[in-house]
């Protein structure tokens, strides 16, 4: 199966994608009745097909959800943490 699953409580964050080969593998999905923390998908921060990083503000502070997702073979999101210099 390649998509997401989509219903009418969730609201959905993932990645666009031209193609097959790079069809995202993260999402995150927030109840809608979460919706007044103002969630915001967060590609100027991570832009990797294989991290997702959504913040959103609760009493004027800046919180964070991050959906990563890790193969079993190559590491390669792992690595990609480890060699950016991102702080979160």
């Amino acid at each position: 199966m390649v998509g997401i699953v989509n219903h009418s409580n969730q609201l959905t964050f993932t990645r666009t994608f031209v193609n097959k080969d790079e069809c995202p593998r993260v999402a995150i999905y927030i109840n809608i009745r979460m919706f007044s923390f103002h969630f915001l998908l967060c590609r100027d921060i991570i832009d990797y097909r294989d991290i997702l990083l959504v913040s959103f503000f609760n009493n004027n502070d800046i919180c964070w959800l991050m959906n990563i997702y890790s193969d079993s073979s190559s590491h390669s999101t792992l690595k990609y943490l480890k060699n950016t210099k991102v702080n979160i």
